[in-house]
């Protein structure tokens, strides 16, 4: 490996959100969603890779029965007549004709792809179709949309860690409470 191997702990900057805060916020989240739906069955759409901490909370703290499908997007750079533009795809989607649909996801923040998702999911003819994240961020949105359920909303413009959400280098997702800003990574030097 380059540099070393990184070894230690990686620490956050600072803890917005603590684990205890975090729990005890999708705890009231969950009962909120179970009283809404009244004891039917719901299907979760869960994205992955930012939402998996989240779901796996959340859908525990549901009183009702639950269906889970889960899907990857897949955000790829298109060559449009010498001109790049992004794509966001995803898998195929689930059967949801009649049924009651709640889409997961950790962060929205312009909301184009949860957007273009449930565009995509509201295909299927759903009885219902709503949208709990864990973070909201406002202030990024270049869509009209707007949570249904939502943990924590924020105004600040820095990358999230922890709590399932990962720096640019791709760690801290193991980290239990949630932190605005880079983390810091300890390394060790090589052994002589």
């Amino acid at each position: 490996m380059r540099g070393g191997p990184a070894s230690g702990s990686s620490k956050p900057v600072s803890a917005a959100y603590s684990a205890a805060r975090i729990g005890a916020r999708v705890v009231a989240l969950g009962k909120e969603i179970s009283r809404a739906y009244k004891g039917r069955c719901l299907d979760v759409v869960v994205t992955l890779d930012r939402g998996f901490v989240f779901a796996a909370d959340l859908i525990r703290a549901l009183d009702t029965s639950v269906v889970c499908h889960f899907v990857r997007e897949d955000v790829r750079d298109v060559d449009d007549a010498g001109r790049e533009r992004r794509e966001v795809y995803f898998g195929a989607r689930p059967e949801l004709k009649g049924r009651d649909v709640l889409l997961l996801d950790a962060v929205l923040e312009s909301g184009v792809t949860q957007e273009f998702l449930l565009r995509r999911l509201g295909e299927c003819e759903p009885r219902s179709l709503r949208l709990a994240v864990l973070l909201d961020k406002p202030m990024r949105r270049r869509v009209g949309l707007d949570p249904d359920y939502f943990g924590f909303r924020t105004a600040s413009n820095e990358v999230w860690v922890g709590y399932g959400l990962a720096a640019s280098n791709g760690t801290g997702r193991n980290l239990r409470a949630l932190s605005a800003g880079a983390i810091q990574v300890k390394r060790r030097g090589k052994k002589k």
